[in-house]
């Protein structure tokens, strides 16, 4: 070990949701915490989303109530670090008949399995939102637990929060480049040891440990989104809008045999949607600003550049879906995160004291703070 190495209880690679979720429950158990990240703040996929805490999108069981344990510790959260965490719920909206099939089948499936929901006539859908377009619209399943964040809040205070009160140091702007445990070494040859190191940054973890990567047979999913400008006259589109098409894409409503057609249907008269993964959905933060979205693209697919031709097909469907003010997109952006075809996270122990936490499939915002209170459960 070298000589040089400053000392240090417990590191966390990134300051992501994830790896902020991680500080936090160390933090909260008494350990010291050093959290690394390397650009000067969190630029990843935390800040590049929704800002949707999600919980009806996740799979019955372990997954649903992990996904409400964060809730919880979102509103705690939010209310002690002096940002917004809005109680908003969210309406997936049906305007064709295999839509509303599955979200009637649903219903009866999901509260079985757990599920808080109900199923709303377009009469009620209006007195919820001014946003749902009223033409066509055959009724909606709606959600209580869902949640609004913007992201960009939430990233920018709870680091500051974390260091106030519980004195989490942030090294950022600092690039880690190599971990054999105990020691950690950045870019420009500083050493840390440290007794525990959880590295949680995203699917950038492959520098660290592309053979664990590899064998947990990850992919990386591109997604494109736009963001308008604040609506005018203080307008609020109340919970959270998602359309049929999002039916095709969550865990949740595979539990429901009706959704075979609606696939079909899809992938018939619009294979455009499925070739760029598109489902749409918006959220209004609390700037006013909608958030729309998103697509789907994968591993070879992928390009540094975005398709024009992605964001016209959301934005052609979003119209049918909602009615908003002010259609200006003031922001278009992507992201980049790695995705399993079952799992919703990743653990890996590859050295002793050294564990790999990564959200898959873009579940990061509503999972990270249960599967940190979790891991840390059975780490203490």
């Amino acid at each position: 070990m070298s000589s040089n190495a400053q000392h240090i209880d417990t590191a966390v690679i990134g300051a992501g949701i994830v790896g902020l979720a991680h500080a936090w429950e160390a933090a909260r158990l008494g350990h010291s915490v050093t959290v690394f990240e390397r650009s000067p703040r969190a630029q990843g996929a935390s800040v590049r989303n929704f800002g949707m805490i999600w919980p009806i999108g996740q799979s019955p069981g372990a997954a649903y109530q992990t996904a409400l344990r964060s809730r919880e510790r979102w509103l705690e959260l939010s209310s002690a670090a002096g940002f917004s965490a809005r109680e908003c719920g969210s309406i997936h909206l049906a305007y064709r008949p295999d839509e509303w099939a599955v979200l009637q089948e649903f219903l009866t499936r999901g509260s079985d399995l757990g599920y808080e929901c109900q199923l709303l006539a377009p009469a009620e859908i209006a007195r919820k939102t001014p946003a749902a377009n009223p033409q066509g619209l055959l009724g909606g399943l709606w959600s209580p637990t869902e949640l609004c964040v913007d992201p960009r809040q939430a990233l920018a205070q709870i680091p500051r929060w974390l260091h106030e009160r519980y004195g989490v140091s942030f090294q950022f702007n600092t690039v880690i480049r190599h971990v054999e445990a105990p020691l950690l070494e950045a870019g420009d040859g500083r050493q840390w040891s440290a007794k525990r190191i959880v590295v949680c940054s995203g699917s950038d973890f492959e520098t660290l440990f592309p053979d664990i990567f590899a064998r947990a047979e990850l992919k990386r999913c591109k997604l494109q989104m736009l963001r308008t400008v604040s609506q005018p006259a203080d307008w609020k589109m109340g919970p959270h809008l998602a359309s049929g098409l999002t039916l095709r894409h969550y865990k949740n409503f595979e539990v429901c045999e009706s959704l075979a057609a609606l696939k079909r249907r899809v992938r018939d008269e619009t294979p455009e949607l499925d070739r760029y993964g598109i489902h749409v959905m918006a959220a209004q933060n609390e700037l006013g600003e909608v958030v729309l979205g998103d697509s789907h693209e994968y591993d070879a697919t992928i390009e540094p550049f975005d398709k024009a031709e992605i964001d016209e097909l959301m934005l052609v469907h979003l119209r049918k879906l909602i009615q908003i003010p002010d259609w200006t997109i003031a922001a278009r952006w992507h992201g980049i995160y790695a995705k399993h075809a079952d799992r919703t996270f990743l653990e890996a122990e590859p050295q002793p004291q050294v564990h790999v936490m990564t959200a898959t499939g873009g579940a990061g915002m509503t999972l990270s703070f249960g599967l940190a209170e979790a891991a840390w459960q059975e780490w203490k």
